[in-house]
């Protein structure tokens, strides 16, 4: 498939959210599914001609973006996850944890294909557990005493905060 790239770990997305085209990064576990379909189901499938589309319908057909969203809706209310949505929740979903796990929302609007960067704050909605966890790693207010400056808190001790937290909550 021309739009997989399995040994630079990206996938070309043509026409997608806004009908923009980008490269994202695809992982190794997406990658091993991937092929288990082209091996097992997508022979199946194919009809008698094919023109390359990954992904078929029951008739052999690429799909149609809205019979793509009806047929995720369905999977997502019968996966019991007590959520409504489509493809979109899954845009959102991936945002959010990256954002959590400490992605830098520049990479994440990439992934996203937004133009402006408020779009995709407004759209991760950042969770009050990593706020509280930025504002105790680099708060003029963490401090010992008043005046006393510390250097710029690193990377890595932003992550420290975030492992304690997290270990904190796991001992609650």
């Amino acid at each position: 498939m021309p739009n997989i790239d399995a040994e630079r770990g990206t996938v070309m997305i043509r026409q997608g959210k806004g009908r923009k085209d980008r490269m994202i990064p695809i992982g190794e576990r997406a990658l091993a599914w991937i092929q288990k379909y082209k091996e097992s189901a997508r022979p199946d499938l194919v009809g008698v001609r094919d023109d390359g589309t990954l992904f078929l319908s029951e008739w052999g057909e690429a799909f149609s973006p809205n019979a793509l969203t009806r047929l995720v809706r369905i999977y997502v209310e019968k996966s019991g996850v007590g959520k409504k949505g489509a493809c979109h929740l899954f845009r959102h979903t991936m945002a959010t944890l990256m954002l959590e796990g400490g992605a830098d929302i520049r990479f994440i609007q990439a992934m996203l294909g937004h133009v402006e960067l408020s779009t995709t704050q407004i759209y991760t909605q950042v969770s009050i557990r990593l706020l509280k966890s930025v504002h105790a790693a680099t708060h003029p207010g963490r401090m010992a005493e008043p005046g006393q400056h510390d250097p710029e808190p690193t990377a890595e001790a932003l992550l420290e905060a975030l492992e304690r937290e997290a270990e904190e909550e796991e001992n609650a």
